[in-house]
């Protein structure tokens, strides 16, 4: 009797443990992106060059004995060694901590440039797409005109009201950056505000602007975060292009690329002036963009080959 009542009410428990595990809450959306970017192995990689890399940037010129702009023409164009770990320029100026001076440079205007475009992008094609019409009109075509201005005019025109340095140049490259991040938004923006969860919130009383920053942009989150991390080397690249043809940082500042343009004349006789700034900026873009690349494919996992 007691064995009948065990198999009769067994599938019930079956059933009441299905259901759990229905109800049971599932990882957020955040969450099985990190689950599945840890499991990306060349973008955890690539995160964790990035990391050590600004660590060092803000930590080993503060426990240097050297700085970035003492000279010594006694010690000028050292090799290597276990004084100069990257050598000595024709100043005699330690090339290690002009390497991470350098990368502060270049992660400041990185980060900086990428957040101006986060912001204006965001704003300006959230609004295009959302009101759509003639509204959408003029504003993408006010950003196709500033598209087709070549930024390297732009950062000409700024040296000549602007004090070079690292603000001229961020202000130069946010004049026209942020206009991918508007078109990546913007229809991103089209493409969701014909969602359901829209038209209920609207017939709940939502006004547009809760429409468009409560609703429409979380939504769109992952797009605008693999649009920013793509960003970032983009314009580390751009500060780096400036400063080498000399319309960047100025002397004696250190940077990347007015690193690797004095090595460029001393490559014959001295290679490791010019190969290890060099070397960091193509690492530096490399570990950017491959963990862009593990992003979007964490967002996305359809993207994946």
């Amino acid at each position: 009797m007691m064995q009948l009542s065990k198999e009769l009410f067994e599938p019930i428990s079956m059933d009441l443990k299905q259901a759990e595990e229905i109800q049971r809450p599932s990882l957020s959306f955040w969450a099985d992106v990190w689950r599945r970017l840890r499991g990306n192995k060349v973008a955890m990689i690539s995160l964790a060059f990035i990391v050590i890399l600004v660590l060092c940037a803000i930590f080993i010129p503060m426990f240097s004995e050297h700085n970035y702009y003492s000279t010594d023409l006694a010690g000028k164009n050292k090799k290597p060694s276990a004084e100069h770990w990257f050598g000595t320029d024709d100043l005699g100026r330690d090339m290690f901590i002009r390497i991470w001076y350098g990368a502060r440079i270049s992660l400041e205007v990185g980060v900086a440039a990428a957040l101006v475009d986060l912001v204006i992008g965001v704003i300006w094609g959230g609004i295009a797409g959302f009101f759509g019409g003639k509204v959408d009109e003029i504003m993408m075509r006010i950003a196709d005109i500033l598209y087709a201005i070549p930024y390297l005019l732009v950062v000409i025109l700024l040296m000549v009201i602007m004090d070079p340095g690292v603000v001229t140049i961020i202000i130069a490259l946010s004049i026209t950056g942020w206009i991918g991040m508007a078109r990546i938004v913007r229809g991103q923006m089209m493409l969701l505000k014909a969602q359901e969860y829209v038209l209920a919130a609207r017939s709940l009383g939502a006004n547009n602007v809760r429409l468009i920053f409560k609703h429409l942009i979380p939504n769109a989150l992952g797009p605008i975060i693999v649009t920013l991390s793509l960003s970032v080397p983009t314009a580390i690249f751009s500060e780096s292009f400036l400063s080498f043809i000399g319309l960047g940082v100025s002397a004696p500042v250190a940077s990347w690329g007015t690193m690797s343009s004095d090595g460029l004349s001393a490559m014959r006789y001295y290679p490791w002036r010019l190969m290890f700034p060099a070397v960091f900026i193509s690492l530096t873009m490399l570990a950017f963009n491959l963990l862009g690349d593990g992003i979007r494919d964490a967002v996305d996992p359809r993207l994946r080959k």
